[in-house]
């Protein structure tokens, strides 16, 4: 079950053909309020464009995979349709409802209470298209061939909770690009669909003139994207967006992070987010298991719940030589890259066997 986000849609592909069992594809289509409000999660299709989507009909299948709010509550809603009979496993961290889903498939920035039906990996199942990022690199190279080294390239994500998108961020950008030109370099920023116009606007107001900024539109044909995924020297990537991050990494170049701020109440979701850590994290010796049933105790009485937290995620990239933090030098990256999908693969075996 698939919606309108590609680098969602290729972890539940990667998966899918990891299991080596047939399937079919689903597309969901939203109606306009819905492509960026979030509906409350529920068995529903009351969020969808149904003229525009792929019918939903018998016979049902016996496996759903999906990701995100919105494929998800489409996921659910066969669920309920075949009797239970469908089996729904979703990738990532769910939006709410974690009990509706038969098994979720997260990485380590999402903050799951270790029950049964989760299975934590350490990276998200994101593979790069490496043929298309060489495509593209031949296609770009000439272009970039005259421009000073280091190209380095800055991904820019957009605002999700906690961060936001404001200027303290295109300050920091902006600072960054200089820093870049001051050693000789070629600083080449790309926005993605997250990016708010508005903050694009501002952005290019703000950086030097000899900088290039490329602005994403879903139907742009010149998106340097993948070339400089080919290309670039280093990499500047903001916090928000764990798939560009993740990206990087897999094609073992230097990145940076850009640790990313947030609004008013900044301090005190860093701080629930870090306690929802620490209580649903794993190990050894009686302290775990009682924060581990304190943890659960909270999550069933709907007290404490899922959550993301990104730092946690920056801070352990950086521990394992993988990446720096923005401002610091860029080095290669020196550690092991996880590849978590056959233990993933495996557990979806275990569910449907059980079935």
């Amino acid at each position: 079950m698939l919606g309108d986000k590609r680098g969602d849609n290729a972890q539940v592909e990667v998966l899918a053909d990891a299991l080596g069992w047939p399937f079919e594809r689903r597309h969901i289509a939203l109606k306009e309020q819905w492509v960026f409000g979030k509906p409350r999660v529920e068995p529903s299709l009351h969020h969808l464009d149904r003229s525009r989507s792929d019918p939903l009909e018998p016979p049902w299948p016996d496996l759903i995979l999906t990701i995100g709010r919105r494929p998800s509550m489409a996921a659910l809603w066969v669920k309920v349709q075949s009797g239970g009979h469908s089996r729904v496993v979703l990738v990532g961290k769910p939006a709410g409802r974690l009990e509706l889903f038969d098994l979720v498939i997260a990485s380590a920035e999402a903050q799951l209470p270790p029950l049964p039906r989760v299975f934590k990996m350490t990276f998200p199942l994101m593979r790069v298209a490496e043929r298309e990022v060489a495509e593209a690199a031949d296609a770009w190279r000439a272009r970039f061939a005259a421009l000073p080294r280091p190209l380095v390239a800055f991904l820019v994500g957009g605002p999700t909770r906690p961060f936001v998108y404001d200027e303290r961020v295109v300050r920091r950008l902006d600072a960054l690009a200089r820093e870049v030109l001051a050693k000789g370099g070629t600083p080449w920023f790309t926005t993605s669909r997250r990016t708010p116009p508005a903050f694009v606007d501002s952005l290019a107001r703000a950086l030097p003139a000899s900088t290039s900024l490329f602005r994403f539109t879903p139907d742009a044909v010149e998106n340097p994207y993948r070339a400089l995924l080919g290309l670039a020297d280093g990499f500047v990537v903001t916090g928000d967006s764990i798939s560009m991050i993740v990206e990087v990494i897999r094609l073992r170049r230097p990145l940076a992070i850009l640790p990313m701020p947030t609004g008013p109440l900044g301090a005190l979701d860093a701080r629930r987010r870090a306690l929802a850590r620490w209580l649903f994290s794993t190990g050894d010796g009686a302290a775990s298991g009682l924060r581990g049933a304190l943890g659960h105790a909270l999550f069933r009485a709907r007290i404490l719940s899922q959550t993301r937290d990104f730092p946690a995620f920056h801070r352990m990239l950086v521990s394992r030589g993988l990446a720096v933090f923005a401002g610091e030098p860029f080095r290669s990256p020196s550690g092991d890259v996880p590849d978590d999908l056959a233990l993933a693969a495996a557990r979806v075996r275990a569910l449907i066997s059980s079935s």
